[in-house]
């Protein structure tokens, strides 16, 4: 049989239930060993499946995307690793430039004989006979590879015709009765010249080095697939368990048959000295070149000799850093064959050290070689800033801007608590909102009490912020790092990137912490999932024209988590989910880092959940200058997203309105702040306990109360309950400066509350009334809503499914917050007949002929002249 896949049958899992570490009959594990897997896709699944192939680079992945609606997002699953994907007749079309990445599904009760598939086909059926019927009439036209699902009967089918069967992955077992067992299906499949029925079996490591030779059977085989281990059979001995006696074990990767199915192939990490009995790396003698030097590498590591220079490289990272630059610049001016192949071996020596040295294997390096290729998208691939301006690139620019001075710059987010001795927030020693009445307080007053905090002059702030984007875009990652050494305290810091994969150790948290995140990612995940546009928006606006709006993801978007006084974890959900869930191609992150230069492992959790390429360890206007114009290891991005304080907001116009930089963002965005109406039936404490939960977040927030026709006793219980609980808060110094500009308004009834609400456009506006929910047609200006005594805002801040990226200042009047909308663009598209142009077209060339746009109107003219001289 001429196959493709590493073994003789492809198990199909079902996205909903994936296979577990302790599945009954087949585990999550085992089935990695096979190399290869089946999914089908459709549209509320796209987002788990994009979350594998961005987790399994080694794992084939073959897609049946027969229930994907989108073109563009099928070309995004095979730009995401998708080895092959099946579709139908219908969207094959769009697809055929792929080729052979793309394959038919007909139907076994299709009997059209004479079509035929130079890539393969998949045959679709649920009845046997007929399913039987279509792969011999198939193979009989010598098309390959042929694919078949079947409700039964996948082994027999499979010896009659030479097809490869999908088998749910539920229906396979290692051992045990009424399921199909993997270690037979296998065997019954090798071809063996021996007469024990034992297959010569090739053991490699993960780059395919040849370790050594030794034999299988079915047994050995299914004991390595149960235990994970080099399992083998001696041809004298029995079952052979490697390394038992010697220790040298072999932790088991992959297992696969060669093109004529009569050699297995094991792929394995070899433990200890070598797989050979000799001492020496493989029975075919020692490693060489690259494998050779990575030993050599790995050794110096771990135990180097008294003046081992690659030891001096692993702990000098600015050693390491200028070497690479210095051989990279020698191996691009050499000339000759034999100085080019000298500078090479050169580089690739202090590149392979700075990989070992952050514990990065070749192997590592081929399987991100492996996912590049399969990439159908392609990039500019222009050179970055300095090295461009060296060769007289521009890539767009004039190529001149120097770095310039920075004579200052902020923290982020350095929102100072109130000292002991400090009044702010006090009335007679007790917490306490300043109180109006709106029936005695004039407009003038109401509309001055309102009022938000007071900012940094325009001019102050970009003052500040101007130098920080200047010379992060000229001086990238040494100017970013530079920043973060000095904002952020963090010197040992020596790369301002960390990136994905991201190890596991820095994201240990306690279980608790994973369960409430994954909650929350979830219920995020549903809710930004249900935006999704079903199909495009088409209208015939008259006979022969019609015209369309369809979606797409913008491709790489670099999403801002602020740092400061507190983790924000939540911040990279409601930023990240949303980008997962529309497709967006490229995912950064940037979050300030601490002290150690490590960041929180919440927000490295968030990252790998969400499938982020990076984290940027910056914050501030230097963080988002970095993604807007991209530095030697931040990817630049189309768009910037998230919240920060306001050099961070400035900054972010500042990169919106530059040409340069082509980018865009979400919103403007300030302090947090909340607005709660409450009347007669809300609980005290529940009013007082939400107008916390934002004044906590820092002293620039600010929280208002509109009491509707509270009387002063009802009036007072709230106020004892904000006393009683902020002074119970370990930020209550925060909630003080808060506090102090936040007030109380007291109106007569709810249309008067509604209005002030409208008028004041809160970030979060919390609905603690008699019929909430009636109100809600009364809203018309506001970032989220919070509807009824049961629904703080902090569940919205959390794990509801609503985003909490949000416009603050006022900003709710003119700007939606963050939502699927946010992380995709719309295309619209015109398609005219010719009666079309001749409906429309004097409109057009009227319209071309007032504005005086000759070529306007004669692209119209010349066309319709056309019809005319051709009777059309």
């Amino acid at each position: 049989m001429d196959t493709i896949l590493p073994l003789p049958f492809l198990p199909s899992v079902d996205l909903a239930s994936p296979p577990t570490a302790d599945s009954p009959g087949f585990t999550r594990k085992q089935l990695s060993y096979l190399g290869c897997v089946h999914f089908v896709a459709t549209d509320s699944n796209i987002d788990q499946l994009m979350i594998f192939l961005q987790r399994h680079v080694s794992i084939e992945a073959y897609v049946d995307v027969s229930g994907i609606s989108s073109e563009e997002d099928i070309i995004t699953i095979l730009d995401s690793g998708a080895r092959k994907v099946f579709v139908t007749a219908g969207q094959l079309n769009g697809l055929t430039k792929f080729e052979d990445r793309v394959i038919p599904i007909v139907s076994a009760e299709d009997t059209k004989t004479e079509t035929s598939y130079p890539n393969g086909v998949l045959v679709s059926s649920t009845d046997v006979r007929s399913t039987r019927s279509k792969l011999q009439a198939l193979t009989q036209q010598k098309t390959s590879p042929i694919f078949f699902t079947s409700s039964q009967d996948h082994v027999e089918l499979a010896k009659v015709s030479a097809a490869i069967p999908i088998i749910p992955f539920n229906s396979l077992t290692i051992s045990g009765e009424g399921k199909i067992s993997v270690p037979e299906l296998i065997a019954s499949s090798w071809t063996s010249d021996r007469p024990d029925g034992l297959i010569p079996t090739v053991v490699t490591d993960e780059r395919g080095i040849a370790l050594g030779l030794v034999y299988s059977g079915q047994e050995s085989l299914g004991e390595s697939l149960k235990t994970g281990t080099g399992v083998y059979q001696s041809r004298k001995r029995g079952l052979w368990y490697k390394g038992a006696t010697s220790g040298d074990t072999q932790e088991l990767v992959r297992v696969s048959l060669d093109c004529d199915q009569d050699c297995l192939k094991f792929v394995v990490r070899q433990k200890g000295r070598g797989f050979c009995h000799l001492p020496q790396s493989t029975c075919f003698g020692e490693l060489r070149g690259i494998s050779k030097l990575e030993k050599t590498l790995k050794s110096r590591k771990e135990s180097a000799p008294e003046g081992s220079y690659t030891a001096r490289l692993v702990s000098d990272e600015k050693l390491l850093r200028a070497k690479i630059m210095e051989e990279a610049e020698e191996l691009c001016d050499a000339t000759t064959k034999e100085d080019v192949a000298f500078e090479a071996a050169d580089l690739i020596y202090f590149a392979l050290t700075k990989a070992v040295g952050a514990g990065v294997s070749l192997s590592d390096i081929e399987k991100s070689l492996d996912r590049k290729s399969r990439k159908v998208k392609r990039r500019q691939g222009d050179a970055k800033g300095q090295w461009a301006e060296k060769e007289g690139i521009t890539n767009g620019t004039n190529g001149t801007t120097k770095p310039a001075e920075v004579k200052e710059a902020v923290k982020e987010a350095a929102s100072v608590p109130k000292s002991a001795e400090d009044n702010a927030g006090l009335k007679n020693g007790r917490i306490t909102m300043r109180r109006y009445n709106a029936a005695s307080t004039s407009p003038e007053d109401l509309n001055a009490a309102l009022q938000r905090p007071s900012q940094r002059s325009t001019e102050m702030i970009m003052g500040i912020v101007n130098p920080i984007i200047k010379a992060v875009q000229t001086g990238g990652d040494k100017a970013l790092l530079s920043y973060t050494h000095k904002f952020e305290k963090a010197t040992s810091l020596t790369s301002p990137v960390l990136k994905a994969p991201y190890p596991q150790s820095l994201m240990n948290l306690p279980l608790e912490t994973i369960e409430a995140i994954d909650v929350s990612f979830e219920n995020i995940r549903k809710f930004h999932a249900a935006q999704k546009e079903e199909k495009p928006l088409q209208v015939e606006t008259m006979p022969g024209i019609v015209c369309s709006r369809f979606a797409r993801p913008i491709e790489r978007v670099g999403l801002y988590v602020p740092g400061g006084t507190a983790v924000l974890p939540s911040t990279a959900l409601m930023l990240g989910v949303p980008a997962m869930v529309a497709g967006c191609k490229t995912i950064v992150l940037a979050s300030p880092p601490r002290a150690d230069g490590s960041i929180t492992p919440e927000i490295v959790y968030v990252a790998h959940k969400v499938g982020a390429e990076s984290i940027v360890l910056a914050g501030g206007a230097q963080a988002v200058a970095a993604m807007a114009y991209g530095t030697e290891s931040v990817s630049k991005v189309d768009k910037i997203l998230g919240p920060g304080n306001q050099f961070v907001t400035a900054a972010k116009m500042y990169v919106s309105n530059d040409t340069n930089a082509g980018v865009s963002i979400d919103m403007p965005a300030g302090p947090s702040e909340v607005l709660v109406i409450a009347d007669k039936d809300a609980n005290p404490a529940f009013v007082a306990s939400d107008l916390l939960s934002q004044a906590e977040h820092g002293v620039d927030s600010q929280v208002i109360l509109i009491a509707v026709d509270l009387s002063e006793k009802e009036l007072s219980a709230i106020e004892d309950e904000l006393h009683k609980q902020a002074m119970a808060l370990p930020r209550v110094d925060i909630v003080r400066g808060a506090i102090e500009h936040s007030v109380t308004l007291v109106v007569k009834d709810i249309k008067e509350a509604m209005a002030l609400s409208n008028e004041y456009a809160p970030e979060h506006l919390i609905l603690q009334v008699k019929d909430a929910a009636g109100l809600v047609s009364l809203v018309q200006n506001a970032g989220s809503v919070f509807i009824g005594e049961w629904t703080p805002e902090s569940v919205g801040d959390y794990s509801a499914g609503v985003n909490h990226s949000l416009p603050t200042y006022g900003y709710a009047k003119q700007y939606s917050g963050v939502n699927l909308g946010s992380f995709t663009k719309h295309i619209t598209s015109s398609n005219l007949t010719a009666q079309g142009l001749r409906n429309v077209g004097g409109a057009v060339m009227q319209l071309a002929k007032v504005e005086e746009l000759e070529a306007h109107r004669r692209a119209v003219s010349i066309r319709i002249q056309y019809m005319d001289d051709n009777k059309i």
